[in-house]
């Protein structure tokens, strides 16, 4: 089996393209100070992780027919994405309301109650991918810790 599409037009990757807006992004948007990350700019980041975990899990499945070895690292990098899009999606709720600035205590942020539209856009998102997530991994992939060591 072929282990890439040779057919593929150059022209047809676009990761390199999304890698640039983002490193444009951070160099433009983002202050050199200290600022904490809006409810926007978390709800974008959420977006993007999630677009990322869909891609690598594309990857993972296909990769670990041809190659397990690979495919088996590429399943663990998708979910290590998965774990930072979850902790983006604590922090979008642990940041601060617009408008009011109100920025929400523990109780509520453990409570996890819904906060309406269009805050639920975030939720609806996470909840859609932690489908994806409980099909494709363990309780135990889920909790092992990172060592930064590649098992094989």
């Amino acid at each position: 089996m072929p282990r890439s599409n040779p057919t593929a037009p150059a022209g047809q990757d676009f990761v390199p393209f999304a890698t640039a807006a983002l490193d444009f992004h951070r160099v433009l948007n983002l202050p050199v100070g200290p600022l904490a990350a809006s409810r926007a700019e978390l709800d974008a980041l959420h977006e993007h992780l999630l677009a990322v975990h869909e891609l690598l899990d594309a990857h993972a499945v296909r990769t670990g027919a041809v190659a397990p070895v690979e495919g088996g690292c590429l399943g663990t990098a998708r979910t290590r994405v998965w774990q930072a899009a979850a902790d983006i999606h604590a922090a979008y709720h642990a940041a601060a309301r617009p408008g009011t600035g109100d920025v929400p205590d523990r109780e509520a942020c453990r409570a996890g109650l819904p906060e309406g539209a269009p805050e639920l856009t975030i939720c609806r998102r996470h909840q859609h991918a932690a489908r994806v997530v409980r099909r494709r991994t363990t309780p135990a992939d889920l909790h092992t810790p990172f060592t930064g060591l590649v098992h094989r």
